[in-house]
Parts: C-alpha cells; structure tokens; sequence
C-alpha cells in the first residue's frame, strides 16, 4: 500500500509497510497514483497513460527494494492476538474537584459527575495502593509511569508530594523506577511548586488555548472571568524554568477556532517551545463542536500551520508541535504503532476512592469499570476487550494508509461517538490522516 499526496509544491508518497518515504515529481505521481489501483501492477495500467522508462525502472527498483508496494508483514497480526499486556502506567485522579469551568470539559467541570463517594481529593492511603497495585500488576516490566492527574491535581498537591516520596522508597525495595508526570491547568504554580515540579516530574503537561480571546471563551475561572491573564505568565515560568524542555503546553480548539494555526504561533511568539493543540471531542449538539463541512478549511489550517513552522525553523526559531512529531527512523515498536495508549489494558485510571477504569475518559461509566484497589480487576473480560483493540481489528483501520501513525485512534472518542471501542470517529481519523501527511511534508522539507 502507498499514499500520494502533494502540498505546497511537494509531491510526497508515502510506502505504508516499510514506511520509506519519497519525493516524486508530477510525472511520477501520476503513475504512482494510477497504479494506487492496481496493487503496484504496470500491466494493468490505463492504455492511456504512458509511462516513460525512466519512470518505469526507478518504480521497479523502489519495489524490488521493499521501498514501494511493501506487503503488512502477517505475524504483526499473529503477535498482536497473542500478546498478555501488564499494566505498565496508572492515571491518578488527585482531585475531582476543579478551580475552572471549561466550556468543553468532558469531566462536567472537573468532577467527572461523581457521586459523593468520587468527589474531592483523593487520601493519601489510596494513593499508596494505587502504586502497590501497580507495582503488583506489572510483571517483569521495570520501568513504570504515574500521570497525577484530575480536576485539578494541585489542588491536593501535598498528597502528590507525599506520593512521590512513596514510590522513590519502593523503588529501592522493588527494583522498579516510576516515571511521574504531572497534567495541570497551571492556575497555582508558584516558585516553590516549581522547584519541586522540575525536581520530581519528568513531564508536565499545561493547559492554555492559545490567543486570549479564544481561550478565555472556553476556559473560566471559577469565580468569574477568563483564566488567560492568571495562567500565562505561570506556565511561561514553568517553561522557562525547565529550560523549555520536558513540558507541552497543551490547548484545545473548537469551531470557534478554526484558524487554530494563530494558536500555535501566538504561543510560539510568547517564547514556548513544546506545544499541543488538540481538537475538541464533544457532542454533536454542541456549538463548538466540530462539523464535518470545517475539515477543509482545518486541512487547509494544517498546512499552513506546517509550511510556517518549517519556514520558523529555516529562521532558527523553531518549536516542537506535538501532532506533527513522527519518528520516521526509530520511532515506537510496532505493537505500540497498532494499539497506541494501550488503554484498559496497559494504562488505567484511578478515581480519589480507588476505583479502577480503561483511562480517564471512561471514568464514572459503571459500564466501564473493571473493578477498584481492594479487589483488583474484576472485570476481566473488558480487560480483554481492550488488550484486543488494535488496528487489526478494526475495519475501518485495516486498510488505512496511516494506520501505524495513528494507531487506530482515542478508544474512548470511538465510544462516545459510536457505541464502540472498535469503530473510530471518522473527523478525528480525517484529521489525523492530515496531521501525518503535514510531518512528512516536514520530514521531506528538511531533507
């Protein structure tokens, strides 16, 4: 299977199963395109189309080199339906409780709709058995990844520290090494905080939407008002502080937003070098939400957003834009291209009473949850369910040409939107397909 697409004046194609990569001229792409149809066929090419020898020989060679027209290797498949995944990292809900009011929170305003039970803070005790569980469930794995997450985990950040504490002692008793992240909307960062952020966490992830404007439309304060004035300059000092490394400042835009590429370059001009901008899930009802009718005019926001930050890296001001980071050399094994976050069977999420869900997203849904710290997972089969969901086993996916870049898709954004974990939402799959096109514009205009 191969890919051809062209944007600016690069015409780029795109061999899925090796994952080479090539930059053609039009002649070429127009055969490479013609024979998209006859599974890299010359015999069975249009009588109409002729194709010059040149052409013809540099083709053959590409695919006699597994560099076009490269077949999925089969046991890829066979080792994903036989693999037995651990329990590798844990999403820590500190806080069910939040100081914002997102317009478009899918945790109904941090608290995730929690009965009294899953509200507020989560104790210091189910912190512990939150990393005993995870020590317990992962195997021989070593290497081990706690998010602090929420709500707002800093509302509860002495329990965060004191957590911490904890698992640098089991570490020393178990031979296991946590990773701890840290997830943020910034609003009481302060030195001290930072000081131990940049001691403990190995990464943070802020929230900000870009322009003040935009981001005060969606993200409140509680009280009253935008949040763009009482973040900024503290997540810029957290930047700063860290050396503009091991950080993202995370936004979101909606339909109030297309022209998110003024987002990104609004927050690269103020001095951030490691941005995401994602676009929103939410319910089709919604007003911000995403119609189908804006993916041309997001395609086209994409692009633009590329060549611009090509051209800031020409300048020697360039940034790190997440969705367009592709490792095109060595990159993530191939089990983790075609099964991504590895929720509900890899990754899970922990609510303040020590209940046990997929990941963050299907926190409350009682059909979801697998079971909590005292009894362990219950629910087994949903555990296999997820373990199982790949791309290989979605039909959507299968004969996708970006399926070991995206990796079939947020699981939860298929649930919500279609009733399954295994059938992806169709804006999203648009929308990382064009993502992955511009990184291989990038990958080519860097040479």
């Amino acid at each position: 299977m191969i890919h051809c697409f062209t944007i600016g004046s690069r015409n780029v194609v795109l061999d899925v199963g090796s994952g080479a990569i090539h930059e053609v001229d039009d002649a070429t792409l127009s055969v490479l395109k013609a024979m998209q149809n006859t599974g890299g066929s010359f015999s069975d090419l249009p009588s109409d189309l002729f194709v010059e020898p040149s052409i013809q020989h540099d083709i053959l060679t590409l695919i006699k080199d597994n560099q076009l027209f490269t077949v999925d290797n089969p046991q890829v498949h066979k080792h994903m339906e036989n693999r037995h995944p651990v329990v590798k990292a844990l999403c820590l809900h500190m806080a069910h409780e939040c100081n914002l009011r997102c317009g478009y929170c899918f945790a109904g305003d941090g608290t995730y709709h929690a009965d009294t039970m899953d509200r507020g803070m989560m104790s210091l005790e189910v912190g512990k058995k939150a990393l005993d569980f995870l020590i317990a469930n992962s195997g021989k794995r070593r290497n081990l990844e706690v998010d602090f997450f929420g709500g707002e985990p800093m509302l509860n950040f002495d329990v965060v520290k004191q957590l911490v504490t904890y698992g640098r002692q089991r570490e020393v008793e178990t031979g296991k090494k946590f990773r701890f992240t840290l997830t943020t909307n910034g609003t009481l960062l302060t030195d001290d905080a930072n000081k131990y952020i940049n001691e403990n966490m190995d990464n943070v992830v802020v929230s900000l939407d870009g322009r003040p404007a935009v981001n005060d439309r969606m993200r409140m304060m509680h009280s009253s008002g935008g949040s763009y004035d009482n973040i900024f300059p503290k997540i810029l000092k957290l930047a700063e502080s860290r050396r503009q490394e091991r950080y993202y400042v995370r936004g979101t835009y909606t339909r109030h937003n297309l022209d998110f590429a003024a987002d990104v370059l609004h927050l690269a001009d103020c001095g951030f070098k490691q941005i995401s901008i994602e676009p929103v899930v939410a319910p089709d009802d919604a007003d911000y939400s995403l119609r189908e009718a804006d993916l041309p005019t997001l395609f086209a926001e994409y692009e633009k957003l590329a060549q611009a930050l090509i051209e800031r890296e020409r300048q020697g001001q360039g940034v790190h834009f997440f969705h367009f980071e592709i490792d095109l050399e060595g990159g993530p094994c191939l089990a983790k291209r075609v099964t991504g976050c590895g929720a509900g069977s890899e990754y899970l999420a922990v609510t303040p009473s020590g209940q046990l869900y997929p990941c963050h997203q299907f926190v409350t849904d009682e059909k979801f949850k697998l079971g909590d710290l005292d009894t362990g997972i219950l629910n087994t089969n949903l555990i296999e369910s997820f373990s199982k969901c790949h791309v290989f086993a979605k039909p959507e996916c299968i004969d996708c040409w970006a399926k070991y870049y995206c990796s079939g898709g947020c699981m939860a954004t298929a649930h919500h939107t279609h009733g399954s974990i295994l059938k992806p939402d169709k804006i999203s799959c648009d929308l990382q397909r064009k993502r992955v096109e511009c990184a291989l514009y990038m990958a080519v205009e860097r040479g």
